[in-house]
């Protein structure tokens, strides 16, 4: 609209990426990294499963035409109608994103221990820690989207390994301490604009100074919910490092009874690039390009001495 001359200056990656958005990613991943992520962020995203039972990871992949990635979530390489697809109404499987897989994975062995699920709607890790043996309590706030939740876990025959509460996370408490904590704190989602593209538009520099103080209100919650030596898990979909690396650095100084446990590249297939010299993951949009991308993600693990 403001002139062709305007135009033929800029590239793609210019056109289609708001400046305050593009600004961050530069401070954050320099100019070739914010480049990247930029032209990966606008390409369309695949549609990725979780196996409810890991040992079937081959079978579903042959049924549903599937490739295996090596983070062991499935992509189709078409959908359609979900629900359509063979295993979905028998709760064999449920979509998500190879990224958002990976938190859950990342807690080891559960089989029989308690964990909270903070912010736990829609259910996809409620359900990964469901199918590997934990008894878990599925924190949100929102009584609509717990509904869903609850829907999801009966589909997949998982509801009596999940006790659903309705509560804010950030004040909320069990009546006895847990083993782990996952949170997957509300964000700015930039991770996802590959599926929501409005995601750009309808965020600002205002949300990410609000959710950040969200954040840190849930991460000083969830501190106080485990037992010694428990495992917290803290995680977003944004790709601004400030709900990220910046939150979980300011948490370990006020909190010495906190260390980081480092993430090895074998826990999650290989993925190397994924690992930060912290020992946390960020998993960047670019990352497993030649299998078609995946979700932008930050991950942390935490341990109470």
């Amino acid at each position: 609209r403001e002139g062709k001359e305007w135009c033929e200056k800029q590239d793609d990656v210019h056109l289609n990426i708001p400046s305050w958005l593009l600004d961050h990613w530069i401070k954050d991943y320099n100019l070739k990294g914010a480049a990247e992520i930029a032209q990966a962020s606008l390409s369309e995203a695949a549609t990725d499963i979780t196996v409810k039972d890991p040992k079937k990871c081959d079978y579903w992949a042959g049924e549903l035409e599937a490739t295996i990635l090596p983070t062991g979530s499935l992509r189709l390489a078409s959908a359609g109608n979900i629900a359509d697809l063979s295993g979905f109404e028998d709760g064999q499987w449920w979509v998500q994103d190879a990224a958002a897989a990976l938190p859950a994975k990342l807690l080891g062995d559960i089989q029989g221990k308690t964990v909270i699920d903070l912010c736990a709607a829609p259910g996809g890790k409620t359900a990964q820690l469901a199918a590997a043996g934990a008894n878990v309590i599925a924190l949100d706030r929102s009584a609509k989207r717990l509904e869903k939740l609850k829907e999801n876990m009966e589909r997949l025959k998982l509801a009596p390994q999940v006790e659903v509460q309705a509560g804010d996370g950030a004040v909320w408490q069990p009546s006895e301490l847990v083993d782990a904590v996952l949170l997957d704190a509300p964000c700015t989602a930039t991770g996802t604009i590959r599926r929501h593209p409005d995601v750009m538009h309808l965020k600002g520099q205002k949300d990410i100074l609000q959710l950040c103080d969200v954040q840190a209100r849930l991460l000083e919650n969830a501190a106080k919910m485990l037992k010694s030596g428990g495992t917290l898990i803290y995680c977003t979909c944004s790709l601004q490092k400030a709900e990220g690396e910046q939150q979980v650095n300011s948490f370990l100084l006020n909190h010495p009874e906190f260390t980081r446990k480092p993430i090895k590249a074998d826990e999650i297939g290989g993925v190397e690039e994924a690992v930060t010299d912290d020992g946390d993951l960020r998993v960047l949009p670019y990352h497993l390009a030649p299998q078609g991308g995946i979700d932008g993600f930050y991950v942390a693990r935490l341990t109470k001495s």
